[in-house]
């Protein structure tokens, strides 16, 4: 057995199909007409756009209409026809009389380690896209054919060293069983894309390449990352039984889509998701969320090599308003800082960086970039239900401060008539200490609370949730996270205010009872778990997980708080399981 990291679940039993990487070789020689190489090289920009627009419809057909996922495509392009990349390419070849092919492999090279240098995952994603990219229009310009995957044989279970999303808009997707590669993450596009596509997919198996041949049988584990190249008879009656069950758990988890979220005994609550750009939230409607609980709007600012114009994010805060179709959308306002660096804007590198010049702090000495950017989410919610959330708020005077620049703002577009919403809610996230102890105080001066579980639980027990020496340390169900919950819900109700939760926590099975009985609002999960958090929601009743709660109440450890909840949730759905099976039986 290999294993990698699963990054979609699903269970796919088949046949190898070894992709090998066929690298355009790129040959620099002299040019001696460098405006006829220029004009070649944007006949070649205008074919790769051409290409990735045809590689974007079919993407969106396997996707019943649905083109989110084209967003990382739709990067790609952006990427090719960038005005900074195609003039530095441009004075490549001018100045060094240099074939375009070697000038952009130059130009992408350089874009490539600046990304590299960011130390952070979101950015060393981009280096994959500008890869990508080159590859695909270096192709074009040498006239080199892609690898055709349109016609597979039943059953395929692609292997490449990298699965990049132009490969994967090609494939045959019908016929493939699951995706393995040597390289890629959970949050590579290749995971992305398998998930939406429901394809399992193991990624960062070392050796997979080398050590599998085109024709083995091969089993995919996507939920625990395993790998099996020739299984055993056993094994594979193993699996398809677990496949089986699998594929039987996502016909009923989708039962879930247009349910409103409910405990069994009529409390309703609220079920949103967690998203990174305007296109993931028509993934989340369709998924069954009933509005976006955070926006990540870092993304769009480290997605890029300069600062985005007002209007850059006015269109993609607009989009997802327009997409959410009156839904709830709930925007952070920029949080970087911390492990979230952006290169062009120069911060100076800190000894302790998650405790240092970030989020909040940052935006309230950058005002002109702050500012630019309430502009662009006040315009917004002219289109939609739009409320602001400002991250790492320690006090009140943080609070103010914010209310009066939004306040400016508003003057300012009331003087050159400019729509908005007048009544827009601003609410704040509850992630530090100080908060967390302030939260009576703080709650009579916000329109709601969001609990950013990941930093209040690092904050909480002074835990660098990111160091392996200590990451055995950092557990939400530590009691002093969960009575800091407690008391951040019973705050913000006693204010009569609303109080969601965007951080892992949310999802959590074992904390779900929990957040019941404290009576937390909103869940904002990742799209990928709405429909497991509402399916888990739907099994508890309010008395239950209040005396779940009560239970766990005089516990002073983690360990003992989770061995409680391990096996008091586990019973419950093996009660649970039982209970269906009688019900299948019966019928």
């Amino acid at each position: 057995m290999l294993r990698g990291i699963g990054t979609s679940k699903g269970i796919g039993i088949g046949h190898a199909l070894v992709l090998k990487n066929v690298e355009c070789e790129v040959r620099q020689y002299e040019i001696k007409d460098t405006e006829a190489e220029i004009k070649r090289f944007k006949d070649g920009v205008d074919a790769f756009v051409r290409e990735t627009d045809e590689l974007i419809e079919k993407l969106a057909a396997k996707l019943n209409g649905d083109d989110s996922n084209a967003l990382v495509l739709k990067n790609q392009e952006y990427l090719a026809k960038d005005i900074q990349l195609i003039s530095q390419v441009e004075d490549i070849i001018k100045t060094g009389k240099v074939n375009a092919e070697a000038a952009l492999y130059e130009a992408c090279d350089g874009l490539k380690k600046l990304f590299l240098s960011m130390d952070n995952e979101a950015m060393a994603q981009r280096v994959s896209d500008i890869e990508d990219m080159r590859v695909r229009l270096t192709s074009i310009l040498l006239g080199v054919k892609n690898v055709d995957l349109t016609q597979l044989e039943d059953n395929t279970i692609i292997i490449a060293d990298e699965i990049h999303p132009s490969l994967t808009a090609n494939m045959d997707t019908e016929h493939i069983a699951g995706i393995i590669s040597e390289k890629g993450g959970d949050t590579s596009h290749a995971s992305i894309l398998a998930r939406a596509l429901e394809i399992p997919a193991v990624l960062s198996v070392k050796g997979i390449c080398s050590s599998v041949k085109d024709g083995q049988e091969i089993i995919v584990d996507g939920a625990y990352g395993e790998v099996f190249v020739e299984p055993s008879a056993i094994t594979t009656r193993i699996y398809e039984k677990k496949k089986r069950q699998y594929d039987e758990s996502v016909v009923e988890l989708k039962k879930y889509i247009n349910k409103q979220t409910m405990t069994k005994d009529g409390r309703r609550v609220m079920l949103a998701a967690n998203i990174g750009n305007a296109l993931e939230a028509a993934k989340a409607v369709k998924d069954g969320a009933e509005g976006v609980g955070l926006f990540r709007t870092e993304f769009l600012f480290m997605n890029g090599s300069k600062l985005p114009t007002e209007e850059e994010q006015f269109t993609e805060y607009k989009k997802a308003a327009v997409l959410l179709d009156g839904r709830e959308l709930t925007i952070r306002t920029l949080d970087i800082g911390g492990d979230k660096d952006i290169p062009y804007m120069g911060l100076s590198k800190e000894t302790n960086p998650f405790l240092g010049y970030r989020a909040i702090r940052f935006c309230l000495d950058r005002v002109d970039v702050f500012t630019t950017q309430l502009r662009a989410i006040l315009r917004a919610s002219a289109y939609g239900n739009i409320r602001i959330m400002i991250p790492m708020i320690t006090s009140v005077t943080e609070i103010n401060a914010v209310k009066k620049i939004i306040a400016g703002i508003c003057k300012d577009l009331d003087k050159k008539d400019i729509k908005y919403d007048a009544d827009i809610k601003v609410g704040i996230m509850v992630e530090t200490p100080a908060a967390a102890i302030m939260a009576d105080v703080l709650a009579k001066e916000v329109d709601f609370f969001s609990i950013g579980t990941n930093d209040l639980t690092q904050y909480t027990l002074a835990v660098d949730r990111g160091n392996e020496n200590v990451s055995y340390l950092y557990s939400a169900l530590n009691p002093a996270v969960i009575r800091s919950i407690k008391r951040i819900i019973e705050c913000a109700h006693n204010a009569g205010i609303e109080v969601g939760m965007c951080g892992e926590a949310a999802a959590d099975e074992r904390m779900i009872p929990l957040l019941l009985a404290f009576g937390l609002d909103e869940f904002s999960v990742t799209v990928s778990r709405v429909l497991e958090v509402r399916k888990e929601i739907a099994s508890w009743s309010v008395k239950e997980a209040k005396d779940i709660a009560q239970s766990i109440s005089g516990y002073s450890e983690e360990k003992e708080v989770a061995n409680y909840l391990n096996d008091y949730v586990m019973s419950a759905k093996e009660r649970e399981n039982v209970a269906e099976q009688s019900q299948n039986i019966e019928k």
